[in-house]
């Protein structure tokens, strides 16, 4: 993981009086040693009626929410100016939010960008917010989703890898994961695990096989295990990580991982992910997901270092509705 000297702090609501995310996201940024970009996008659409109905031409809502949302952000960064961090804002009309935050943390070419997991309704009780999801899948820079307000002091930093590359994760990034979590536990001077859930995911499969007994099946199960085992235990003796650091859980990961972070009091968890498309990336993304959702801490996700992402560079601008067609009364 490269050093990190600029951070892109996405405000959700720069309205909220409250904001302890932001002031969690900006104590982190000070440890790190990093300056700040403060940044919002305007992704409210505009309803072109609403042109004759305020008196307002489109130019004037744009230059008035530009500049109601500057003055909130101003406010934030005086604050974390006065902590120590070099701070900036800045506002934009474009969307999908998602999109929104990789274009600007490309264009500033920051190290790390920090943002709030959504909270309230979701598309399905396990599924995370929409927006945190597709952050996280299309950003080509680590992502920092805080989950929680509570402070890092002496973090316990939990890294989760899969040497045994069951999900069909690149090689190189079970160690870019480690470095990334190494690198935050040498600045934070924190404590350092490491965790796999050996659970072969071909498993699933070979049960569904009606010539599969019992027996080979059983004996299946244990070479996966073996294999799996086998390559965590090589990983983390080239890591230099100590035995006594090192968890080998038997069990699904979506419910091992959040799990042990439970057990361990773990103040952040390093992930990786890697951008599928079609069905393929449903299918590998549900394990991840309910990993994400499931965890009680903070969650940084870092991609291979192959990784390009795919969000157009040019900013969309101000969603303009136009005026929707009256339908016809039913006669």
């Amino acid at each position: 993981m490269h050093p990190i000297r600029r951070i892109l702090i996405a405000v959700k609501n720069p309205d909220t009086r409250r904001q302890p995310g932001i002031d969690k996201a900006i104590r982190i940024a000070r440890r790190l040693g990093a300056s700040v970009e403060l940044f919002h996008a305007i992704s409210t659409p505009v309803f072109l009626e609403l042109e004759p109905l305020t008196g307002h031409s489109l130019a004037q809502i744009k230059r008035e929410s530009l500049d109601l949302r500057r003055k909130r952000l101003d406010k934030i960064a005086q604050r974390a100016r006065k902590a120590g961090v070099a701070t900036t804002s800045h506002v934009a009309w474009d969307f999908p939010p998602h999109e929104a935050i990789v274009r600007r943390a490309e264009h500033i070419h920051a190290d790390l960008v920090i943002a709030e997991c959504h909270q309230g309704k979701r598309l399905k009780p396990w599924l995370m917010h929409l927006t945190d999801w597709e952050l996280l899948r299309l950003s080509a820079q680590p992502v920092l989703l805080l989950k929680n307000a509570r402070p890092w002091r002496e973090p316990v930093i939990l890294a989760a890898v899969d040497p045994a590359h069951a999900h069909a994760k690149p090689a190189r990034l079970d160690d870019a994961i480690v470095e990334s979590a190494k690198a935050l536990n040498r600045t934070l001077k924190g404590s350092f695990e490491l965790v796999h859930a050996n659970f072969p995911a071909a498993f699933g499969s070979l049960m569904a096989d009606p010539a599969m007994d019992g027996a080979t099946l059983a004996a299946a199960y244990d070479q996966q295990k073996a294999a799996s085992k086998a390559a965590f235990d090589k990983f983390a003796a080239r890591a230099r990580i100590p035995k006594n650091r090192c968890h080998l859980l038997d069990t699904d990961p979506s419910f091992a991982i959040p799990h042990l972070a439970r057990a361990l009091g773990a103040d952040l968890v390093v992930m990786g992910a890697v951008s599928r498309s079609g069905l393929k990336r449903v299918f590998i993304g549900n394990t991840a997901e309910r990993v994400l959702d499931a965890l009680p801490c903070d969650v940084l996700v870092v991609k291979p270092a192959q990784f390009a992402s795919r969000v157009e560079h040019r900013t969309r601008g101000m969603r303009v509705v136009p005026p929707q067609p009256l339908m016809p009364m039913a006669v």
